[in-house]
Protein backbone atom coordinates (compact mmCIF):
# COMPACT_ATOMS: atom_id res chain seq x y z
CA UNK A 1 0.00 0.00 0.00
CA UNK A 2 1.09 3.25 -1.13
CA UNK A 3 2.37 5.91 2.05
CA UNK A 4 1.89 8.92 -0.64
CA UNK A 5 -0.37 11.25 0.74
CA UNK A 6 -3.65 11.84 -1.02
CA UNK A 7 -4.74 14.70 -3.12
CA UNK A 8 -8.27 15.65 -2.16
CA UNK A 9 -8.34 17.98 -5.60
CA UNK A 10 -7.78 14.09 -6.94
CA UNK A 11 -10.68 11.74 -7.61
CA UNK A 12 -11.84 10.05 -4.52
CA UNK A 13 -12.89 7.10 -6.49
CA UNK A 14 -11.76 6.12 -9.78
CA UNK A 15 -12.80 3.30 -11.58
CA UNK A 16 -11.24 2.81 -15.18
CA UNK A 17 -12.15 0.05 -17.93
CA UNK A 18 -13.21 -2.49 -15.03
CA UNK A 19 -14.26 -6.14 -16.32
CA UNK A 20 -15.83 -8.45 -14.35
CA UNK A 21 -16.80 -11.88 -15.09
CA UNK A 22 -18.29 -14.69 -13.28
CA UNK A 23 -16.82 -18.47 -13.80
CA UNK A 24 -19.58 -21.67 -14.18
CA UNK A 25 -18.54 -24.72 -15.06
CA UNK A 26 -20.01 -23.92 -18.46
CA UNK A 27 -18.53 -20.89 -19.68
CA UNK A 28 -17.02 -17.34 -18.40
CA UNK A 29 -19.98 -14.67 -17.79
CA UNK A 30 -18.80 -11.52 -18.47
CA UNK A 31 -20.84 -9.07 -15.84
CA UNK A 32 -19.68 -5.72 -16.66
CA UNK A 33 -17.13 -4.31 -19.54
CA UNK A 34 -15.02 -1.53 -19.49
CA UNK A 35 -17.23 0.31 -17.35
CA UNK A 36 -15.33 3.67 -16.09
CA UNK A 37 -16.60 6.00 -13.69
CA UNK A 38 -15.09 8.95 -11.62
CA UNK A 39 -16.46 10.64 -7.67
CA UNK A 40 -14.43 13.52 -6.28
CA UNK A 41 -14.38 14.06 -3.05
CA UNK A 42 -17.31 14.78 -1.67
CA UNK A 43 -19.46 14.25 -4.65
CA UNK A 44 -22.68 12.00 -4.97
CA UNK A 45 -22.61 9.79 -7.99
CA UNK A 46 -25.44 7.81 -9.14
CA UNK A 47 -25.53 4.40 -10.95
CA UNK A 48 -28.90 3.61 -12.76
CA UNK A 49 -30.21 1.19 -15.01
CA UNK A 50 -32.75 -1.60 -15.40
CA UNK A 51 -31.85 -4.56 -13.04
CA UNK A 52 -29.26 -7.34 -14.27
CA UNK A 53 -27.12 -4.33 -15.86
CA UNK A 54 -24.69 -4.85 -13.57
CA UNK A 55 -24.65 -1.69 -10.46
CA UNK A 56 -24.87 -3.98 -7.59
CA UNK A 57 -21.73 -5.84 -9.51
CA UNK A 58 -19.44 -2.34 -9.44
CA UNK A 59 -20.56 -1.74 -6.08
CA UNK A 60 -19.30 -5.00 -4.83
CA UNK A 61 -16.05 -4.68 -6.70
CA UNK A 62 -14.95 -1.90 -4.89
CA UNK A 63 -15.75 -3.65 -1.74
CA UNK A 64 -13.90 -6.55 -3.39
CA UNK A 65 -16.74 -8.62 -2.26
CA UNK A 66 -17.86 -10.77 -5.43
CA UNK A 67 -17.69 -13.92 -3.99
CA UNK A 68 -15.85 -16.98 -5.05
CA UNK A 69 -16.54 -17.31 -8.43
CA UNK A 70 -16.71 -13.62 -9.32
CA UNK A 71 -13.48 -12.13 -10.19
CA UNK A 72 -11.95 -8.55 -11.47
CA UNK A 73 -10.47 -9.54 -14.86
CA UNK A 74 -9.46 -6.29 -16.18
CA UNK A 75 -9.32 -2.32 -15.71
CA UNK A 76 -8.74 -0.67 -11.88
CA UNK A 77 -10.31 0.90 -9.08
CA UNK A 78 -8.18 3.11 -7.05
CA UNK A 79 -9.32 4.32 -3.83
CA UNK A 80 -7.78 7.63 -2.75
CA UNK A 81 -4.98 6.83 -5.80
CA UNK A 82 -4.87 3.31 -4.38
CA UNK A 83 -5.38 -0.07 -6.63
CA UNK A 84 -8.20 -1.71 -4.76
CA UNK A 85 -7.54 -4.54 -7.34
CA UNK A 86 -3.99 -5.23 -5.71
CA UNK A 87 -4.20 -5.12 -2.74
CA UNK A 88 -3.80 -7.50 0.26
CA UNK A 89 -6.96 -9.55 2.45
CA UNK A 90 -5.62 -7.25 5.57
CA UNK A 91 -5.03 -3.98 3.41
CA UNK A 92 -8.47 -4.31 2.62
CA UNK A 93 -9.79 -4.92 5.93
CA UNK A 94 -8.69 -1.69 7.15
CA UNK A 95 -10.47 -0.08 4.45
CA UNK A 96 -13.73 -1.60 4.48
CA UNK A 97 -15.84 -0.46 7.08
CA UNK A 98 -13.71 2.40 8.14
CA UNK A 99 -12.71 4.19 4.86
CA UNK A 100 -15.64 2.98 2.37
CA UNK A 101 -18.99 1.57 3.65
CA UNK A 102 -21.86 -0.04 2.02
CA UNK A 103 -25.91 0.20 2.87
CA UNK A 104 -27.48 -3.01 0.87
CA UNK A 105 -31.05 -2.63 0.15
CA UNK A 106 -32.14 -5.19 2.81
CA UNK A 107 -31.38 -4.12 6.39
CA UNK A 108 -32.36 -7.43 8.31
CA UNK A 109 -28.93 -8.73 6.17
CA UNK A 110 -26.48 -6.39 8.05
CA UNK A 111 -27.92 -6.96 11.16
CA UNK A 112 -27.64 -9.58 13.73
CA UNK A 113 -30.97 -10.41 15.19
CA UNK A 114 -29.47 -12.10 18.23
CA UNK A 115 -27.60 -8.50 19.53
CA UNK A 116 -29.24 -5.07 20.39
CA UNK A 117 -28.50 -2.29 18.26
CA UNK A 118 -26.56 -0.35 20.45
CA UNK A 119 -23.97 -3.17 20.69
CA UNK A 120 -23.70 -4.12 17.06
CA UNK A 121 -23.64 -0.33 16.39
CA UNK A 122 -20.60 0.39 19.03
CA UNK A 123 -19.05 -2.61 17.62
CA UNK A 124 -17.88 -0.37 14.14
CA UNK A 125 -15.26 2.20 15.97
CA UNK A 126 -14.11 -0.64 18.73
CA UNK A 127 -13.10 -2.97 15.76
CA UNK A 128 -12.15 -0.85 13.31
CA UNK A 129 -10.37 2.37 15.67
CA UNK A 130 -9.74 0.88 18.92
CA UNK A 131 -12.45 3.27 20.71
CA UNK A 132 -13.02 2.52 24.36
CA UNK A 133 -16.39 0.41 25.03
CA UNK A 134 -17.93 3.81 26.80
CA UNK A 135 -17.29 6.35 24.08
CA UNK A 136 -18.29 3.74 21.26
CA UNK A 137 -21.60 3.57 22.70
CA UNK A 138 -21.73 7.17 23.43
CA UNK A 139 -20.66 8.03 19.51
CA UNK A 140 -24.31 5.48 19.29
CA UNK A 141 -26.06 7.43 20.17
CA UNK A 142 -25.64 10.54 18.73
CA UNK A 143 -24.95 8.63 15.66
CA UNK A 144 -29.02 7.38 16.50
CA UNK A 145 -30.07 10.68 16.81
CA UNK A 146 -28.59 11.98 13.67
CA UNK A 147 -30.44 9.56 11.72
CA UNK A 148 -33.60 11.13 13.16
CA UNK A 149 -35.07 8.18 15.46
CA UNK A 150 -36.77 9.13 18.35
CA UNK A 151 -35.42 8.08 22.07
CA UNK A 152 -31.86 6.86 20.91
CA UNK A 153 -31.68 5.32 24.67
CA UNK A 154 -34.76 2.87 23.80
CA UNK A 155 -33.70 2.02 20.21
CA UNK A 156 -29.65 1.17 21.37
CA UNK A 157 -31.58 -1.15 23.93
CA UNK A 158 -33.73 -2.57 21.13
CA UNK A 159 -33.23 -6.03 18.68
CA UNK A 160 -33.72 -5.35 15.15
CA UNK A 161 -36.86 -7.08 14.83
CA UNK A 162 -38.21 -4.65 17.71
CA UNK A 163 -37.77 -2.19 14.91
CA UNK A 164 -39.96 -1.29 11.87
CA UNK A 165 -38.44 -1.61 8.15
CA UNK A 166 -37.94 2.39 7.85
CA UNK A 167 -35.96 2.51 11.16
CA UNK A 168 -33.54 -0.84 10.51
CA UNK A 169 -33.40 1.04 7.17
CA UNK A 170 -31.90 4.17 9.14
CA UNK A 171 -29.72 1.96 11.68
CA UNK A 172 -28.22 0.45 9.09
CA UNK A 173 -27.03 3.38 7.59
CA UNK A 174 -25.85 4.79 11.35
CA UNK A 175 -23.90 1.55 11.25
CA UNK A 176 -22.57 2.88 7.85
CA UNK A 177 -21.37 6.09 9.77
CA UNK A 178 -20.12 5.29 13.26
CA UNK A 179 -16.43 5.63 11.62
CA UNK A 180 -17.12 8.20 9.09
CA UNK A 181 -16.11 6.91 6.35
CA UNK A 182 -14.74 9.16 3.13
CA UNK A 183 -16.70 7.15 0.84
CA UNK A 184 -20.50 5.47 1.27
CA UNK A 185 -22.08 3.10 -1.12
CA UNK A 186 -25.72 2.99 -0.76
CA UNK A 187 -27.33 -0.34 -2.87
CA UNK A 188 -30.77 0.64 -3.71
CA UNK A 189 -31.37 1.46 0.35
CA UNK A 190 -35.52 2.28 -0.06
CA UNK A 191 -36.12 -0.46 -2.51
CA UNK A 192 -38.60 -1.89 0.34
CA UNK A 193 -39.27 0.92 2.05
CA UNK A 194 -43.22 2.82 1.13
CA UNK A 195 -43.32 6.08 -0.11
CA UNK A 196 -43.31 8.36 2.54
CA UNK A 197 -40.66 6.29 4.49
CA UNK A 198 -38.12 6.30 1.33
CA UNK A 199 -38.74 10.18 1.00
CA UNK A 200 -37.14 10.40 4.44
CA UNK A 201 -34.44 8.57 3.95
CA UNK A 202 -33.59 10.39 1.10
CA UNK A 203 -33.97 13.49 2.64
CA UNK A 204 -31.69 11.56 5.49
CA UNK A 205 -28.83 10.52 3.06
CA UNK A 206 -28.57 13.99 1.71
CA UNK A 207 -28.38 15.70 5.11
CA UNK A 208 -26.11 13.43 6.54
CA UNK A 209 -23.32 13.38 2.93
CA UNK A 210 -23.39 17.16 3.31
CA UNK A 211 -22.95 16.96 7.26
CA UNK A 212 -20.07 14.65 7.19
CA UNK A 213 -18.59 15.08 3.76
CA UNK A 214 -18.89 11.73 2.43
CA UNK A 215 -18.57 11.11 -1.17
CA UNK A 216 -21.56 8.72 -2.28
CA UNK A 217 -22.31 5.84 -4.80
CA UNK A 218 -25.92 5.69 -5.32
CA UNK A 219 -27.48 2.48 -7.18
CA UNK A 220 -30.79 2.85 -7.73
CA UNK A 221 -33.90 2.07 -10.71
CA UNK A 222 -35.16 5.58 -9.60
CA UNK A 223 -34.34 8.36 -11.57
CA UNK A 224 -36.03 10.89 -9.21
CA UNK A 225 -34.21 9.79 -6.65
CA UNK A 226 -30.99 10.07 -8.10
CA UNK A 227 -32.02 13.63 -9.63
CA UNK A 228 -32.83 14.46 -6.10
CA UNK A 229 -29.64 13.12 -4.13
CA UNK A 230 -26.91 12.92 -7.00
CA UNK A 231 -24.20 15.44 -8.42
CA UNK A 232 -23.45 13.48 -11.39
CA UNK A 233 -25.20 10.48 -13.17
CA UNK A 234 -23.65 7.30 -14.86
CA UNK A 235 -26.47 5.11 -16.85
CA UNK A 236 -25.33 1.50 -16.95
CA UNK A 237 -26.84 -0.97 -19.96
CA UNK A 238 -25.84 -4.57 -20.20
CA UNK A 239 -22.33 -4.42 -17.88
CA UNK A 240 -21.38 -0.67 -19.97
CA UNK A 241 -21.80 2.48 -18.87
CA UNK A 242 -23.84 4.29 -21.75
CA UNK A 243 -23.67 7.76 -20.83
CA UNK A 244 -22.32 9.67 -17.86
CA UNK A 245 -22.37 13.52 -17.07
CA UNK A 246 -23.36 16.25 -14.47
CA UNK A 247 -26.89 15.17 -13.74
CA UNK A 248 -28.86 18.44 -14.74
CA UNK A 249 -27.52 18.13 -18.17
CA UNK A 250 -27.73 14.63 -18.35
CA UNK A 251 -31.46 14.51 -17.85
CA UNK A 252 -32.06 17.76 -19.58
CA UNK A 253 -29.94 16.91 -22.63
CA UNK A 254 -29.43 12.91 -23.03
CA UNK A 255 -27.14 12.04 -25.22
CA UNK A 256 -27.85 7.91 -25.82
CA UNK A 257 -31.08 6.40 -26.52
CA UNK A 258 -31.00 4.16 -23.50
CA UNK A 259 -31.26 7.18 -21.38
CA UNK A 260 -33.98 8.80 -23.15
CA UNK A 261 -35.76 5.45 -23.57
CA UNK A 262 -35.85 5.64 -19.41
CA UNK A 263 -37.11 8.72 -19.37
CA UNK A 264 -39.89 8.06 -21.74
CA UNK A 265 -41.22 5.06 -19.55
CA UNK A 266 -41.52 6.98 -16.49
CA UNK A 267 -44.84 8.51 -15.56
CA UNK A 268 -44.68 11.97 -14.55
CA UNK A 269 -47.14 13.22 -11.85
CA UNK A 270 -50.16 14.81 -12.97
CA UNK A 271 -49.07 14.34 -16.86
CA UNK A 272 -52.12 13.47 -19.18
CA UNK A 273 -51.11 9.75 -20.43
CA UNK A 274 -52.37 10.93 -23.91
CA UNK A 275 -50.71 13.86 -24.39
CA UNK A 276 -47.64 11.98 -22.73
CA UNK A 277 -48.00 8.23 -23.48
CA UNK A 278 -45.16 6.04 -21.52
CA UNK A 279 -43.19 4.20 -24.41
CA UNK A 280 -42.11 1.08 -23.50
CA UNK A 281 -38.77 0.16 -23.89
CA UNK A 282 -39.33 -2.83 -26.98
CA UNK A 283 -37.43 -6.23 -26.55
CA UNK A 284 -35.82 -8.03 -23.91
CA UNK A 285 -32.50 -6.92 -21.41
CA UNK A 286 -29.82 -9.45 -23.46
CA UNK A 287 -28.81 -12.66 -21.60
CA UNK A 288 -24.77 -12.13 -20.11
CA UNK A 289 -23.17 -14.74 -22.61
CA UNK A 290 -25.54 -13.51 -25.61
CA UNK A 291 -25.09 -10.05 -26.05
CA UNK A 292 -25.33 -8.43 -29.73
CA UNK A 293 -22.55 -7.24 -31.64
CA UNK A 294 -21.41 -3.61 -31.87
CA UNK A 295 -24.05 -1.30 -29.61
CA UNK A 296 -25.88 -3.87 -26.93
CA UNK A 297 -29.06 -1.64 -26.87
CA UNK A 298 -28.90 -2.15 -30.91
CA UNK A 299 -31.63 -4.53 -31.16
CA UNK A 300 -33.84 -2.21 -28.89
CA UNK A 301 -33.13 0.96 -30.49
CA UNK A 302 -34.96 2.88 -32.33
CA UNK A 303 -32.03 4.87 -34.21
CA UNK A 304 -30.26 1.57 -34.65
CA UNK A 305 -28.93 1.14 -38.25
CA UNK A 306 -27.51 -2.40 -39.75
CA UNK A 307 -24.03 -2.76 -40.63
CA UNK A 308 -23.25 0.10 -39.03
CA UNK A 309 -24.26 0.12 -35.17
CA UNK A 310 -23.17 -3.75 -35.54
CA UNK A 311 -20.09 -3.15 -36.70
CA UNK A 312 -17.59 -3.18 -34.61
CA UNK A 313 -17.70 -1.92 -30.38
CA UNK A 314 -18.70 1.44 -29.48
CA UNK A 315 -16.65 3.44 -27.23
CA UNK A 316 -17.50 6.04 -24.54
CA UNK A 317 -17.33 9.48 -26.86
CA UNK A 318 -17.02 13.01 -25.07
CA UNK A 319 -20.09 15.32 -25.70
CA UNK A 320 -18.38 18.46 -26.34
CA UNK A 321 -19.11 22.10 -24.01
CA UNK A 322 -20.39 19.80 -21.15
CA UNK A 323 -18.98 18.56 -17.90
CA UNK A 324 -17.21 15.58 -18.35
CA UNK A 325 -20.53 14.49 -20.26
CA UNK A 326 -19.61 10.98 -22.51
CA UNK A 327 -21.97 8.97 -24.57
CA UNK A 328 -21.32 5.21 -25.74
CA UNK A 329 -23.60 6.18 -28.95
CA UNK A 330 -22.14 6.60 -32.64
CA UNK A 331 -25.23 8.85 -33.60
CA UNK A 332 -25.69 11.07 -30.75
CA UNK A 333 -24.69 13.89 -32.99
CA UNK A 334 -27.53 12.63 -35.90
CA UNK A 335 -30.63 12.05 -33.15
CA UNK A 336 -33.07 14.95 -33.02
CA UNK A 337 -33.43 14.66 -28.89
CA UNK A 338 -35.95 17.50 -28.97
CA UNK A 339 -38.17 15.72 -30.95
CA UNK A 340 -41.60 15.21 -29.21
CA UNK A 341 -43.06 11.35 -28.16
CA UNK A 342 -45.40 10.18 -30.81
CA UNK A 343 -49.13 10.05 -29.12
CA UNK A 344 -50.45 7.15 -28.84
CA UNK A 345 -54.34 6.50 -30.08
CA UNK A 346 -56.41 8.18 -27.00
CA UNK A 347 -58.55 5.53 -25.19
CA UNK A 348 -61.86 6.05 -23.50
CA UNK A 349 -61.79 4.43 -20.05
CA UNK A 350 -63.52 0.79 -19.97
CA UNK A 351 -67.28 0.78 -18.36
CA UNK A 352 -66.87 -0.96 -14.83
CA UNK A 353 -68.35 -4.21 -14.94
CA UNK A 354 -70.27 -6.17 -12.55
CA UNK A 355 -68.85 -7.40 -8.96
CA UNK A 356 -67.11 -10.27 -8.60
CA UNK A 357 -65.76 -9.89 -5.21
CA UNK A 358 -68.23 -8.73 -2.58
CA UNK A 359 -67.33 -8.51 1.74
CA UNK A 360 -69.81 -7.40 3.53
CA UNK A 361 -70.04 -7.67 8.11
CA UNK A 362 -66.97 -9.82 7.79
CA UNK A 363 -65.30 -10.98 11.14
CA UNK A 364 -61.91 -12.65 12.02
CA UNK A 365 -60.83 -15.04 14.88
CA UNK A 366 -57.57 -15.89 16.06
CA UNK A 367 -56.39 -19.00 18.51
CA UNK A 368 -53.02 -18.50 19.80
CA UNK A 369 -50.71 -20.72 21.92
CA UNK A 370 -48.27 -19.76 24.54
CA UNK A 371 -45.43 -21.56 22.21
CA UNK A 372 -42.89 -23.48 23.80
CA UNK A 373 -41.19 -20.44 25.63
CA UNK A 374 -43.93 -21.10 28.40
CA UNK A 375 -47.60 -19.93 28.62
CA UNK A 376 -50.69 -20.94 28.55
CA UNK A 377 -53.07 -21.38 25.31
CA UNK A 378 -55.53 -18.67 24.86
CA UNK A 379 -58.28 -17.57 22.33
CA UNK A 380 -58.18 -13.73 20.76
CA UNK A 381 -61.17 -12.65 19.44
CA UNK A 382 -60.45 -10.00 17.37
CA UNK A 383 -63.68 -8.26 16.10
CA UNK A 384 -65.65 -4.82 15.21
CA UNK A 385 -67.21 -3.05 17.81
CA UNK A 386 -71.02 -3.49 18.72
CA UNK A 387 -73.11 -0.97 16.40
CA UNK A 388 -76.86 -0.29 16.29
CA UNK A 389 -76.60 -0.66 12.68
CA UNK A 390 -75.33 -3.55 12.69
CA UNK A 391 -76.55 -5.53 15.64
CA UNK A 392 -75.24 -8.86 14.49
CA UNK A 393 -71.50 -7.31 15.39
CA UNK A 394 -72.87 -7.37 18.71
CA UNK A 395 -73.31 -11.44 18.67
CA UNK A 396 -70.28 -12.77 17.40
CA UNK A 397 -70.63 -16.88 16.38
CA UNK A 398 -68.46 -18.65 18.78
CA UNK A 399 -64.72 -18.99 17.85
CA UNK A 400 -63.12 -21.53 15.24
CA UNK A 401 -59.71 -23.03 15.80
Amino acid sequence: MSDQPWDPSKPILEIENLSISFFTRLREIPAVMDFSCTVMAGESMGLVGESGCGKSTVALAVMRDLGKNGRIVGGSIRFKGRDLTHMSDEDLRHIRGSEIAMIYQEPMASLNPAMKIGAQLAEVPMIHQGMAKADAWALARQIVADVRLPDPDRILQAYPHQLSGGQQQRIVIAMALMSKPALLILDEPTTALDVTVEAGIVDLVKDLGHKYGTSMLFISHNLGLILDVCDRLCVMYSGEAVETGNVREVFDKMRHPYTQALFRSIPLPGADKNARPLVAIPGNFPLPHERPNGCNFGPRCDYFQDGRCNAADVDMSTVPGNDRHQSRCLKWQEIDWNAPIRAGKPKEKAPIGRVVLKMEDLKKYYSVSGGSFGGGTKKVVVKPLPSSANPAAANPPSPRC
